[in-house]
C-alpha cells in the first residue's frame, strides 16, 4: 500500500518519508523540536550542533560543525550529503545573541560581527552550498527561522535584531528569485517561546529593565509563551508538499503580539 498523509506514526503524518533534511542548531529548543517532529513523519535527519547530544530521537544522525565561518559550513554540508546522500530539506535555525542591558552602544563590534555570521551568513553560505542539487533536481524546500526580535527589538538585543531583520529580508529575495524552480524558501518568525537561550534572554531584559521575568512574558496576549514544538509543526507544514503553494512567506507565530513584517 502506497503511504500518504493519512498514514500516521503516533498521531503524526507520515508525509516525510523519503525526505533527506539538515537541520541547524538542532540540540535544543526550537531546533531539537524541529529534528523530533520531521524525524516522526518519516524524513532522515541529520542534526548540526556544536557539541553532538548524548541522546538523539532513533534514526536521527548528529554532526558536530561551527557555523561561524564559510570553511566550518561548508563542512557540514559535505557531512551531510555524505550521511544522507543529498539533501532535500534545509531548516536553518541556528542563531545567537547575547544581552546588553546598557544599550546598543554598549554592542561591541566582535558581538555585531559574530551575530551577523551566525544568524545571516551561515544560512547564505549553507544554501549556497546545497542549492546546486536542489536546482538540478528541481525540488527541495528552505526554511529559516527568524524572530519576533526583527520587530519588536530592544537596544540591549539590537545586533540581534538586526540580524534576523536581514534573515527575513534574504529568505523573501531568494525565494523570489527561486520561484518556478522547484525550491520553495520560506521564513517563520517565533515571538516568546520557551527554550533555554530564549530563557536566559528574557531573564537578562528582566534584570536590566528592573522587572521581574513575568512582567516581560506578559507581553503575550495569549496568556503563555510558545512551546518549541508548536514552531516545529509548522516547519512540518511549511517543508511538506501540503504547502505547494506557499512561496516567499513569513509565518509569524507570536501568541498574538502582533509582530508585524
Amino acid at each position: 500500500m502506497v503511504q500518504n498523509s493519512s498514514s500516521t506514526t503516533d498521531g503524526v503524518p507520515r508525509d516525510l518519508a523519503g525526505r533527506r533534511v539538515l537541520v541547524t542548531g538542532a540540540s535544543r529548543g526550537i531546533g531539537a523540536a524541529i529534528v523530533r517532529r520531521l524525524s516522526a513523519a518519516g524524513a532522515q535527519v541529520v542534526g548540526v550542533a556544536r557539541r553532538v547530544p548524548a541522546e538523539a530521537p532513533a534514526g536521527v544522525e548528529f554532526v558536530s560543525g561551527d557555523v561561524r565561518t564559510q570553511a566550518g559550513v561548508e563542512a557540514i554540508a559535505d557531512a551531510a550529503v555524505q550521511r544522507l546522500g543529498g539533501v532535500d530539506v534545509i531548516v536553518n535555525n541556528a542563531g545567537a545573541s547575547r544581552t546588553f542591558p546598557q544599550g546598543s552602544r554598549s554592542i561591541p563590534a566582535d558581538e555585531w560581527r559574530d551575530v551577523l555570521d551566525v544568524t545571516l551568513m551561515a544560512p547564505v553560505w549553507l544554501n549556497a552550498a546545497l542549492l546546486p542539487q536542489m536546482l538540478e533536481r528541481e525540488s527541495g524546500a528552505i526554511v529559516h527561522i527568524a524572530s519576533s526580535a526583527a520587530f519588536n527589538v530592544p537596544g540591549p538585543l539590537l545586533h540581534y535584531g538586526a540580524a534576523k531583520a536581514a534573515l527575513i529580508a534574504y529568505s523573501k529575495g531568494l525565494a523570489t528569485e527561486l520561484a518556478g524552480s522547484g525550491v520553495r524558501v520560506n521564513t517563520i518568525t517565533p515571538g516568546n517561546v520557551e527554550t533555554p537561550g530564549a530563557d536566559r534572554v528574557r531573564e537578562d531584559l528582566a534584570t536590566g529593565f528592573g522587572v521581574d521575568v513575568a512582567t516581560v512574558n506578559s507581553v503575550v496576549p495569549l496568556g503563555r509563551i510558545g512551546r518549541p514544538d508548536e514552531i516545529a509543526e509548522a516547519v512540518a507544514y511549511l517543508v511538506s508538499d501540503r504547502a505547494g503553494y506557499v512561496v516567499g512567506a513569513n509565518l509569524v507565530i507570536d501568541g498574538g503580539e502582533q509582530t508585524r513584517p
